[in-house]
């Protein structure tokens, strides 16, 4: 079984990326980041335990793989 991460740890690691935390609405918190020609948005819910599925989704609409997000790993 694959290992959750919180939140905290993802928009920690998202940081350390160039992602910066734009707003929050809810429990649910809105990361940007712009390079040149593109803007990626994220959107994290704000648990002790992002779900597997949504783990993906936010690599995703990171544009990073999981092996890459492991790099930003504290």
């Amino acid at each position: 079984m694959p290992k959750l991460y919180s939140a905290r740890i993802i928009i920690a690691a998202l940081e350390k990326v160039g992602f910066s935390v734009v707003s929050q609405k809810g429990s649910h918190i809105k990361l940007v980041k712009k390079e040149e020609d593109k803007i990626y948005t994220v959107i994290i819910p704000f648990h002790k335990e992002v779900a597997v599925g949504t783990f993906s989704s936010i690599l995703r609409q990171a544009g990073m793989t999981r092996e890459a997000f492991q790099k930003f790993l504290k």
